[in-house]
């Protein structure tokens, strides 16, 4: 094939998603989609989403577009330094441009699995076909008795056996405690509980309420503090025995070099959609089998963050986000679907899936 870049293209797109019972937005609305197009017409197709999006599509197109113009997409290296001359003159690049990056790289692993017939999972390593997977459904717009009825439909209807919650959703960190205790004693002891705090506690509140729910048999404690500083990641772990888990919005591998150093960490969380693309994971992935951590993902990556769980032998679970999947059901023709907890990956090369372009017209964000 014809294997220079000879298009990159970039638009943003906003899907209606709504929760189960009290109808509220269930988040993961807002996408920016990045096509790449080869000389002979190949289209790879990459994704961010969520903060500023005309912005990335800006920097996309005005950018991005024009280093990587004719260049071959399986020579990621040789793009990737040219891409850091231009979104960060020293140190690491972040916000709008790791976003932008992310997008563009991504499509060019849909690309490359597509030039070469192999799913990316395959190029990554080929583990398994597969993900085991659990669903984040526990949002602060339900009550306690809502979060069980959620979850027990998600286990009947999906086969789901693993569940993460929101916490510092509640007016405090009792009530927080109650609602992860209530869904626990619900769902019995073979259920895999985990909680997620989305960097809103401090340490003294974090550390508080670790131990107020320690007994509940929790999987994981996601981006439990703060910022996810890994001095007070270090304090918590030392706290308490929750395994810590951390990486979805900034989880590039400097970010987890640091919270090695810092021993913070226990489970391995980026998302190929904000941390610079399947490229950067490629590196964080490596990173967490050097250390022996095991290697998930969280932060709505859906169906290409499904890859690197499915391609690398460290790989554990997928995440499933009630709003995510709404979004993908709209945006992909045949989109996956979980059944028996667990996650295939789509059969077709690169990502296996293919864009409604008629959901993608209707969609567009132009202001």
């Amino acid at each position: 094939m014809h294997v220079k870049i000879a298009a990159v293209r970039a638009s943003a797109h906003r899907i209606p998603t709504v929760l189960p019972i009290v109808g509220t937005p269930a988040g993961g609305s807002v996408r920016v989609v990045c096509e790449v197009e080869t000389e002979d017409g190949l289209v790879g197709v990459g994704m961010t989403a969520r903060f500023l999006p005309l912005g990335v599509v800006a920097v996309i197109e005005k950018h991005l577009a024009p280093a990587v113009m004719g260049l071959d997409p399986r020579d990621l290296e040789a793009i990737h330094a040219r891409l850091q001359a231009l979104t960060s003159e020293r140190g690491q690049t972040l916000g709008v441009n790791t976003a932008a990056v992310s997008a563009l790289d991504l499509a060019l692993w849909d690309l490359i699995g597509k030039a070469h017939g192999r799913t990316v999972a395959q190029l990554l390593g080929g583990r398994a076909d597969h993900a085991e997977c659990y669903v984040t459904f526990g949002f602060g717009a339900f009550d306690r008795d809502q979060l069980v009825e959620v979850a027990r439909g998600l286990a009947a209807e999906q086969g789901h056996t693993g569940f993460k919650m929101l916490v510092g959703v509640a007016p405090n960190i009792g009530e927080d405690a109650a609602r992860v205790r209530h869904v626990r004693d619900a769902l019995g002891d073979d259920a895999v509980l985990a909680v997620d705090a989305n960097e809103s506690l401090s340490i003294d509140q974090a550390t508080r309420l670790a131990r107020l729910i320690e007994d509940c048999d929790i999987a994981w404690f996601e981006d439990p503090v703060w910022r996810n500083d890994p001095r007070d990641m270090a304090r918590l772990r030392r706290a308490t025995s929750i395994p810590l888990a951390a990486g979805q919005m900034d989880g590039h591998s400097s970010r987890f070099r640091q919270f090695i150093e810092g021993d913070a960490i226990d489970i391995f969380l980026p998302n190929s959609l904000f941390n610079g693309g399947m490229t950067e994971t490629r590196r964080v992935a490596a990173l967490a089998q050097i250390y022996d951590k095991p290697l998930s993902d969280a932060g709505g990556g859906g169906i290409y963050c499904l890859h690197h769980v499915a391609g690398f032998r460290n790989g554990t679970l997928a995440e499933t986000h009630l709003g995510v999947e709404q979004v993908e059901r709209a945006m992909f023709r045949a989109a996956p679907e979980p059944s028996g907890g667990r996650l295939a990956v789509p059969p077709g090369p690169g990502f296996g899936v293919e864009l409604d372009r008629d959901v993608l017209k209707d969609t567009l964000i132009t202001d």
